[in-house]
């Protein structure tokens, strides 16, 4: 027979604290994943995120950073994800980023990498970089000084210093004069528009070898995936492209070095110029083999990320992990 003391408890038997029911009673952190209206789901590769975090411990989220009915102070921590309209409304983006309590990546990291300038602040602290010719709308170039600035020969790229992924991007070749004339039109055009364009050579080992790309989750190398050529031959459509596709291999001791040097050049100059060292969530390095067989640095992406989660066995959870480490601390 169990004998019960006037405190209520059986005697003869430990004390058990309700611990489960007090950890039933603690509020899971919130992670919200940010998308935007105009691809308001998770890129594929990534739909199976949500669940991730969920078995993790976390109450997982999934919004538009531009949908005005959604209570951002209730977010939690908020994750960038398919951001993909920032370019277009990058001023409303920034404003948005500053309203955010806890954004991964921070908000004043994000200003900085959503314009292509930080490939000179980079490229001067020895990462190395595509040669570029930048042309600035203030400069108020014609269209004869706009054609005096591209290459005299080969095939040559030519973009806006802020936009995401390969939109508004084209490829064109010296060699035809209406694939420069094209050139031209599109340069001219966007800095009608008051945006800042670069030019580029296009790099021919991107045909043959395609990019590429070094994953990095909380400052550790996470995967690496090649990806082959988007932009198709100079003679195609103006801002033609193609599907990506991207496949799981590993990186060569020459890509990895390059990567070091990309991401010493990284904080550097966050911990100079925003006077604090950060801890990236994410950070993508993107890079080529030039004709010099020195792996160069195309774009770092710290924004509007393609993480290829897809891509590589493991590395969904690997993400999931990387972003529960941040919520539990």
């Amino acid at each position: 027979m169990t004998r019960i003391t006037a405190g209520g408890r059986e005697v003869g038997k430990p004390h058990v604290p309700a611990v489960s029911a007090r950890l039933e009673s603690v509020p899971k952190p919130r992670v919200t994943l940010a998308t935007c209206l105009d691809h308001p789901e998770l890129d594929l590769g990534e739909e199976g995120l949500p669940d991730a975090l969920a078995e993790r411990g976390i109450d997982p989220r999934v919004a538009a950073w531009d949908d005005e009915s959604v209570d951002w102070s209730e977010a939690g921590i908020v994750v960038l994800r398919s951001v993909h309209n920032y370019a277009a409304r990058r001023d409303d983006f920034l404003r948005w980023t500053r309203g955010i309590r806890k954004l991964l990546n921070s908000a004043d990291v994000v200003e900085w990498n959503t314009d292509k300038h930080y490939l000179q602040e980079l490229g001067a602290r020895g990462m190395p970089t595509i040669d570029t010719v930048w042309l600035e709308p203030e400069a108020g170039l014609t269209k004869h000084q706009v054609h005096t600035r591209f290459p005299s020969l080969g095939d040559f790229v030519v973009k806006p210093a802020i936009s995401s992924g390969s939109r508004d991007t084209g490829r064109y070749t010296a060699r035809d004069a209406t694939s420069r004339m094209h050139a031209i039109q599109h340069a001219y055009q966007l800095l009608q528009e008051g945006r800042s364009v670069m030019v580029q050579r296009y790099v021919k080992s991107v045909d043959e070898r395609g990019e590429t790309a070094l994953i990095y989750l909380n400052g550790v190398l996470s995967h690496v995936v090649e990806k082959e050529a988007m932009l198709l031959g100079p003679l195609a459509a103006p801002d033609a492209v193609a599907e990506e596709v991207a496949v799981a291999r590993q990186a060569s001791e020459a890509e990895l070095r390059t990567g070091e040097q990309a991401r010493a050049a990284i904080h550097g100059y966050i911990k100079e110029r925003m006077g604090r060292d950060a801890q990236l969530l994410f950070s993508r390095i993107d890079m080529v083999e030039g004709d010099d067989g020195i792996h160069h640095v195309m774009e770092v992406s710290l924004t509007d990320a393609a993480l290829y989660l897809g891509s590589v066995e493991g590395a969904l959870d690997g993400f999931a992990d990387a972003i529960a480490s941040r919520a539990f601390w």
